[in-house]
């Protein structure tokens, strides 16, 4: 249903309608953010590469061919965004508004809270099609095939990188917490 859905409003901007092109960003906003905050490990460039996978999918509209779903080929242009701002600036910032969040919380809350930082902590060591596989499959919830229209790899190939990417995340937060234990 919301495969029709972004076809009607894809066809009325491109019909002229480009105020209506607000509906597609509301719609995907929060998963493009995820998905670029994932990658980055920054808030403010999963910001900025959220942005600039909109106008990117909004400049390439008239070329999408509707093969797959539209939040399959936005989300393949938010990966691909993401990735190549994580090349360009290989640099990694810890979120300090994450941490004092962290630092902020109740008692009852820090031990969630401290899984969510280690697993993040692990993503962060990971390579950006590591942290792409897990997050769209775990955070996302997409199938192995939709994962594989995404990123443009076939969905056997996904299945091994998905397997080997867990191993290696296992490996980080095993090392992450002795170390971690180290220093109490």
């Amino acid at each position: 249903m919301d495969h029709i859905n972004d076809d009607i409003i894809i066809d009325r901007i491109l019909e002229g309608e480009q105020a209506l092109y607000k509906v597609l960003i509301d719609k995907y906003k929060h998963f493009a953010f995820t998905l670029a905050f994932n990658i980055l490990n920054s808030r403010e460039e999963a910001e900025e590469a959220a942005q600039d996978s909109f106008i990117k999918a909004f400049r390439s509209l008239s070329r999408f061919n509707r093969q797959a779903k539209f939040s399959t080929w936005f989300y393949r242009i938010v990966s691909n965004t993401a990735i190549t701002y994580c090349r360009r600036n290989k640099v990694r910032k810890e979120d300090i508004a994450t941490a004092l969040a962290v630092a902020a919380e109740p008692e009852h809350n820090l031990e969630t809270e401290d899984r969510k930082r280690f697993i993040r902590k692990g993503l962060a060591l990971l390579s950006e099609q590591d942290r792409l596989v897990i997050s769209l499959f775990y955070l996302k919830e997409l199938s192995l095939e939709e994962i594989a229209e995404i990123t443009g790899i076939k969905a056997s190939l996904v299945k091994v990188r998905l397997h080997r990417a867990r191993k290696r995340l296992a490996v980080q937060l095993q090392t992450l917490l002795r170390e971690e234990a180290l220093n109490l």
